[in-house]
């Protein structure tokens, strides 16, 4: 499986994030300029998912990466961030509400 830090993370540009999170994590707050695809919608929505390459981020790394590991069986270029947004927020990085 395919995986990034949090400081990579932030230091890509132009990759798209999806945040698996359910909406209610997502409103408490999410790395800028994530998009939320909650896992538990993910089978029904995968119209929504890039063409390109893309990371997958949730709380701490665990739902994220299952996710990457089934889009990747799919076909999908998917990067998991290891530590999800608990990690981001522990590197003293900004999130959004």
């Amino acid at each position: 499986m395919n995986e990034i830090t949090v400081q990579e993370l932030r230091s890509r540009e132009g990759v798209p994030l999806i945040d698996v999170r359910e909406e209610h994590e997502f409103a408490a707050g999410h790395v800028p300029g994530a998009v939320n695809l909650p896992m538990s919608e993910l089978g029904a929505r995968l119209g929504e998912l890039p063409a390109e390459p893309f990371d997958v981020i949730c709380e701490v790394g665990g739902r994220s990466g299952r996710v990457v590991e089934v889009l990747t069986e799919r076909g999908y270029e998917a990067t998991n961030v290891a530590g999800g947004t608990s990690a981001w927020r522990a590197a003293g990085l900004e999130v959004e509400a």
